[in-house]
């Protein structure tokens, strides 16, 4: 790599230009993308002038943006290194993970290249800091919560999780519930045996089994009582010892209905809860057990809180700004109910008190 530092013609904006030699085990192909698409990204990402010839990089701009575009290619060359294909997408969150100011010693190589699970081709991995950090907590803690918008990845990766710890025998089975909050939990008023009545409440957790396990063995599973899916009605009065239990939707909770959940807890047992507390479906005089545990069990030993935020949805990218407009939305609604109040809220009397 080599640097030259000179003015921009003005003479006020300092500019910079490195040249960054490309080793040549790796592809440019697979570096700059099919059609130069990951090159477009990069160029996109920040503002520097990136030019290529032959294996070399020459990157020119302001000091901090051609630092950061290094950075950015060192990277990508990383996560190249460990036969991992690179996708635009890839590319973004590379460059947003560089901008975080709370990213501290961990990479974002080390973020896309580490593996959870594997099947039929597919490996699930964290696609952001925050999600790894979910990860390395479920790792290193008993109960985990896993807390933020939709399309955050909470309930994906727990169930991931669990399906690792099964495979490795660290449990014996894995326990996946909800709370059926649209019936009110009275599921025989709807037609149909047990399991086509709370299939339409649990079918997400299906549907990240099927794409983590071979869908011809999940019957099989569920028969022998290996994996359970249930409301979490069905959990009162239960001691889950070695399991690897997760409470989704949490956030649909009483605090009474998390009480009951938080103590199943057995030996050799491992629980992650996930939720997303701007999304609470319970009647308006009913608090959520979600809302209410964070305060209750905040700094308790083996108990950790993960927060992720609009910044780690995985769906389309319009899902991050939704997430965004609505926060931005509840807030300025909240300080007008706070003026409001405020203002309409009776003085208090002036005067000396009257005697009797």
């Amino acid at each position: 790599m080599t640097e030259t530092n000179q003015r921009s013609r003005g003479g006020d904006q300092p500019t910079s230009q490195r040249k960054i030699v490309i080793p040549a085990s790796i592809p440019m192909v697979s570096l700059l993308g099919s059609g130069d698409d990951l090159l477009r990204t990069m160029e996109r990402a920040f503002d520097a002038d990136v030019h290529v010839r032959g294996n070399e990089i020459t990157i020119t701009g302001r000091p901090e943006d051609v630092a950061l575009g290094e950075r950015m290619v060192d990277e990508i060359v990383t996560v190249i290194r460990t036969g991992q294909g690179v996708t635009p997408e890839a590319v973004e969150r590379i460059v947003a993970m560089l901008r975080s100011s709370s990213t501290g010693s961990e990479r974002p190589a080390d973020v896309l290249t580490l593996d959870i699970l594997s099947n039929r081709g597919r490996t699930i991995r964290p696609k952001t800091l925050n999600q790894k950090r979910y990860v390395d907590a479920i790792d290193h803690h008993t109960i985990v919560f896993g807390i933020g918008p939709a399309g955050t990845g909470k309930t994906y990766l727990a169930v991931a999780k669990a399906v690792q710890s099964l495979q490795a025998k660290q449990v014996r089975r894995i326990v996946l519930t909800r709370p059926a909050v649209e019936a009110g939990e009275r599921l025989g008023f709807l037609p149909g045996t047990l399991y086509e009545k709370i299939d339409p409440y649990l079918r997400p957790l299906y549907d990240a089994l099927h794409d983590m396990l071979d869908p011809d063995s999940i019957p099989r599973l569920m028969s022998q009582g290996t994996i359970e899916v249930a409301p979490l009605a069905y959990m009162r009065g239960r001691t889950l010892n070695d399991a690897f239990i997760i409470l989704d939707e949490a956030q649909n909770t009483s605090p009474e209905q998390m009480k009951m959940f938080l103590t199943r807890l057995g030996f050799g047992s491992q629980m992650v809860v996930t939720g997303d507390v701007t999304q609470v479906d319970l009647p308006t005089d009913t608090k959520s057990g979600l809302r209410v545990v964070q305060g209750i069990l905040d700094g308790v030993d083996d108990v950790h809180f993960c927060r992720l935020s609009s910044g780690d949805v995985v769906r389309h990218r319009l899902v991050g700004d939704i997430v965004d407009a609505y926060g931005r939305y509840d807030a300025a609604n909240d300080d007008a109910a706070a003026s409001e109040a405020a203002r309409t809220r009776p003085s208090a009397p002036h005067g000396p008190r009257g005697h009797r």
